[in-house]
């Protein structure tokens, strides 16, 4: 018959719960994540009551999609690699 095993973690997880509950596996600060989300919402119904509000506010839903969106994207991208920095 086999001796018993005594099988121990080589791990100790106690000491790093804190940190890995904040540490962003993916590398994205999740705040940028949580505004990026509202941010496009907000941006979607400000356009679409825009077209529905008639032809000038199509055009002009049109030229914010063509400045907006990019500005939007360029600022995530700014606050996040902030965030990353100062981490």
């Amino acid at each position: 018959m086999p001796a018993p095993q005594n099988i121990a973690s080589v791990r100790n997880d106690r000491g790093l719960a804190p940190a890995r509950a904040t540490r962003e596996l993916d590398g994205v600060p999740h705040d940028v994540v949580g505004l990026s989300a509202l941010f496009s919402v907000l941006f979607a119904a400000v356009v679409l009551g825009m077209w529905l509000s008639g032809p000038t506010g199509r055009i002009a839903a049109v030229a914010i999609c063509m400045v907006g969106v990019p500005m939007l994207v360029t600022g995530l991208r700014q606050r996040s690699e902030r965030t990353r920095r100062s981490r």
